[in-house]
């Protein structure tokens, strides 16, 4: 099967390209710059040369008509994903417009399976505490989670009208081999250099973006009905999250923990202060909001692990294969790995 990857060079899109052709199947790649190919893939295994790739954006519909020609299956995993203020225009224009390009071309052109990226923060706010991935799309109060939710509903309606599409919902994921080094790691790599001695309390689920790769190749089979799944993983709160990282680095990495709700007039003046700073703002409204929205929520991700054959990675090996490679690829100091610069 030749599946066509978008966001072939990203985070969750590198490991899923890896994972894909783990599972035998050919790939080729939608990207915009064919440089990113070696940085992305090589150290995850995949030889470039083996990767066919077109080059155009996910928004133009003549650059993705050409990329589908001839694919069999897709996996959109474009996506644009900050809670940095400055990126506000990337994440609808990537995020929404180019989901309704992607899928409307794939669903053109027959491919099966088409399957589309979500997250599970694009159904929040919620009242459920166990999370379904059948849940009703939410209206979240932050512009990332908000053009996911955007997206989403273009999904599900695809969907409705009876598509071969599976959604995913990965959660917070993190994992090694971040090539841009995205929010979830940044904020892993902050706490450890102490630039953030202030946490919200709350939390969120979170799981291993090896796994999300897992499930990206297993839900590759023609001929399904439209299905909704979590990624494995399970909730963490802030609390439990940073005890996890003491004991995985033996450091012990000072916070205060302050209410969430408390915190979001500072996530909001962060946001309107980050559009004209230079640099990067670490108490950004958008975590502080995801923590404060996915308090206690648990998801259901039952139909995941009987796919997959058992749950995810556990957390404490995530956060430690993810400091171990921040250190070997010299993103963090043996003093801030702690332990497991040894």
């Amino acid at each position: 099967m030749l599946v066509l990857v978008t966001g072939g060079t990203g985070f969750i899109g590198a490991h899923s390209v890896a994972a894909i052709r783990r599972a035998g199947h050919q790939v080729r790649l939608l990207i915009r710059d064919p440089a990113q190919l070696s940085p992305a893939l090589s150290p995850l295994g995949v030889d470039p040369a083996e990767v066919e790739h077109a080059i155009g954006d996910v928004t133009d519909p003549l650059a993705v008509r050409n990329a589908i020609t001839g694919a069999d299956a897709l996996l959109h995993a474009a996506g644009s994903y900050s809670f940095d203020s400055r990126r506000y225009p990337a994440m609808q224009a990537t995020n929404v417009t180019g989901t309704a390009v992607v899928l409307e071309q794939a669903r053109a052109a027959g491919l099966d399976p088409i399957v589309h990226v979500s997250t599970f923060g694009a159904l929040l706010p919620t009242t459920m505490p166990r999370l379904t991935p059948d849940a009703q799309v939410g209206s979240p109060r932050e512009t990332y989670l908000r053009s996911k939710a955007a997206a989403d509903t273009i999904a599900r309606q695809h969907q409705a009208d009876g598509a071969p599409l599976t959604i995913t919902y990965p959660l917070a994921t993190i994992g090694p081999h971040d090539l841009r080094v995205g929010d979830q790691t940044t904020r892993l790599r902050n706490t450890l250099r102490g630039l953030m001695p202030i946490w919200p309390d709350g939390g969120f689920p979170i799981g291993d973006v090896r796994d999300v790769a897992r499930l990206h190749a297993a839900v590759l089979n023609p001929g399904g009905e439209p299905r909704r799944l979590f990624a494995p993983g399970r909730y963490v709160s802030s609390r439990e999250y940073r005890a996890t990282l003491r004991a995985a680095t033996g450091r012990r990495l000072p916070s205060l923990t302050l209410p969430a709700a408390g915190m979001l007039p500072v996530g909001h003046l962060t946001t309107l202060v980050q559009r004209v700073a230079p640099v990067h703002i670490p108490a950004e409204y958008g975590a502080i909001y995801t923590c404060w929205a996915a308090n206690g929520v648990q998801v259901d991700n039952t139909d995941t692990e009987l796919l997959l054959g058992g749950p995810g990675i556990p957390l404490e090996r995530t956060l430690a294969d993810t400091v171990r490679w921040l250190y070997t690829t010299g993103r963090l100091s043996a003093r801030h790995a702690g332990r497991l610069s040894a």
